[in-house]
């Protein structure tokens, strides 16, 4: 019986998946044609899956030879000549496997042994790919996955041995096509290479690449597709409903398609096929796969300590402008790691789970801190929650702790955003869930509390961004986008000059027929 699959590249006979070449469209050409070309996407999206699954076409095909290769041993190496001889044996014992592949090996006679003078790791790379396609006797490929996990004088001396053997292939035997695969695209490779920004000089390895090619999530029809063949082979139905939910809670990122159908058919049903899988199993895959913080969500989520990530994610969460544009390479960084995207020209989390995972991984460590400080119940009624009383709880709580110096893993502008959320989650953990819509420029963060049936949306804004009445209009519309009446805008003040008495208040305004609820902080 296939699975869903969550831990690592897909095989036919055990995963249901989608052909993975289909979503590659033009590779076997750029093979063919003998091009050398970049492949990049997010982690577990499908590229090892769709690497491997092109390395066997063309080896069944028979008119050239692929091998494919991971390089995640050497993540880290800095040190050439410790790197070089170790990439050297990856190459020799990736197309050792290739089969009908006569390989190159220690003792064949090509004069790749490890005893040479010092230096000639220079060209261990080359030499060792030029002594394959003599081996081969026929055209090769080779697909480098994670080559992203080279760094500085490691990554430019394997580019510039590329690139060597490239430009001199009329005159000594090398790959006709070589590919780069891993999370960055062309130009994070550059900033792999020189961090800094220091220039490469005159002779850039990269001069070569004749493609950069992403691969894309899924789309609405590609997880239908996924969820029928389980259908097809267990009887187990998707009820109405549940493909269009994934898809937008996921926005067709792979892994957390299948991660939230191998939860509901492995976890919440426990293969009990005869049981249908509902909307209501998908929000509750959802929160599991969250608070487990699987393998895949907490590698992301480190990524949100680096400075290159916090550049962005912080004036994502304030809903400030950035100076940074499309054409800048933390921008890239983040949108390569598949962590936010662009949506109208402006960044955003790539879907709603990471960003709730965003807001709750941010936040753990205060709501961990509240589980004495802060109950849970006296503001959850029958019908909902009392939020007057849940925000008036919140002034004081926010009075009382909030600090000038306070620090939330480098986020210090965003800790008063993500104190709220904090709370807010400590008081939903009991049967609610909260919705975060954040995106660059839009000069707020949007809220919406969903909590036994009820609804509460609460606009976040900061002094800096409140501009009085246009302000209470653009509450207003989200009110009227979600069909309500009233909501509620806590602003924080900043000011170093105001007192506590200054800053804390409650009032109400009325705009276009909807009520606002003021909360100063």
């Amino acid at each position: 019986m296939r699975k869903f699959n969550t831990t690592g590249p897909c095989f036919p006979n055990e995963h249901y998946m989608l052909p993975a070449l289909d979503r590659l469209p033009g590779i076997r050409e750029l093979v063919a044609d003998g091009n050398y070309f970049v492949v990049h996407a997010p982690r577990q999206t499908g590229k090892t899956t769709a690497l491997k699954a092109l390395a066997r076409e063309i080896n069944l095909k028979g008119d050239m030879f692929a091998v494919y290769c991971t390089l995640e041993t050497l993540q880290g190496a800095t040190n050439v000549d410790d790197a070089m001889p170790k990439l050297r044996k990856i190459l020799l014992q990736s197309a050792s496997v290739v089969p009908d592949f006569a390989t190159a090996s220690e003792d064949s006679g090509n004069g790749l042994s490890f005893d040479k003078e010092p230096g000639w790791t220079v060209t261990a790379v080359s030499d060792t790919l030029t002594a394959l396609c003599r081996k081969a006797g026929k055209p090769l490929a080779v697909f480098f996955d994670e080559a992203d996990c080279l760094v500085g004088d490691v990554l430019i001396s394997f580019l510039r041995q590329l690139r060597a053997g490239y430009i001199n292939r009329d005159i000594c035997p090398f790959p006709k096509s070589v590919a780069l695969v891993g999370m960055l695209d062309v130009r994070d490779y550059k900033a792999q290479i020189r961090p800094d920004g220091e220039s490469l000089g005159q002779i850039s390895p990269f001069n070569i690449i004749a493609e950069d090619m992403l691969i894309p999530n899924f789309v609405e029809s590609d997880i239908r597709a996924l969820y029928t063949q389980h259908t097809a082979e267990t009887g187990q139905v998707f009820a109405d409903g549940v493909v269009e939910d994934v898809w937008r809670l996921t926005r067709g990122q792979p892994w957390l398609v299948n991660a939230i159908a191998h939860e509901c058919v492995a976890k919440i049903h426990a293969f009990r096929y005869a049981e249908p899988i509902t909307v209501a199993d998908v929000e509750a895959a959802k929160e599991a796969i969250i608070r487990r913080r699987d393998t895949h969500v907490d590698s992301l989520m480190e990524r949100m300590r680096e400075p290159r990530v916090r550049r962005l994610v912080e004036p994502l969460i304030l809903g400030d402008d950035t100076e940074l544009t499309a054409n800048d390479d933390d921008w890239r960084f983040v949108t390569d790691l598949g962590l936010l995207r662009v949506d109208r020209g402006a960044l955003v989390p790539a879907n709603p789970m990471y960003a709730e995972i965003i807001g709750r991984y941010l936040s753990h460590g205060e709501q961990d801190r509240m589980i004495r400080s802060v109950p849970e119940t006296p503001w959850v009624k029958d019908d909902g929650l009392d939020m007057a009383g849940l925000m008036a709880a919140f002034q004081r709580f926010w009075r009382e702790n909030s600090g000038a110096d306070r620090d939330i893993m480098g986020y210090r502008e965003a800790v008063p955003h993500l104190v709220l959320m904090a709370f807010l989650q400590r008081v939903t953990n009991g049967g609610g869930r909260i919705n975060r819509e954040m995106a660059l420029g839009q000069g707020r963060l949007d809220l919406c509390v969903e909590f036994r049936g009820a609804r509460y949306a609460i606009e976040v804004k900061t002094s800096a961004n409140f501009k009085g009445e246009k302000s209470y209009e653009q509450c207003a519309k989200y009110l009227d986008d979600l069909g309500l009446s009233e909501g509620w805008m806590p602003i924080f003040d900043k000011s170093k000059t105001k007192t506590w008495d200054e800053k804390i208040y409650t009032r109400d305004e009325t705009v276009n027929g909807k009520t606002i609820h003021v909360i100063g902080l």
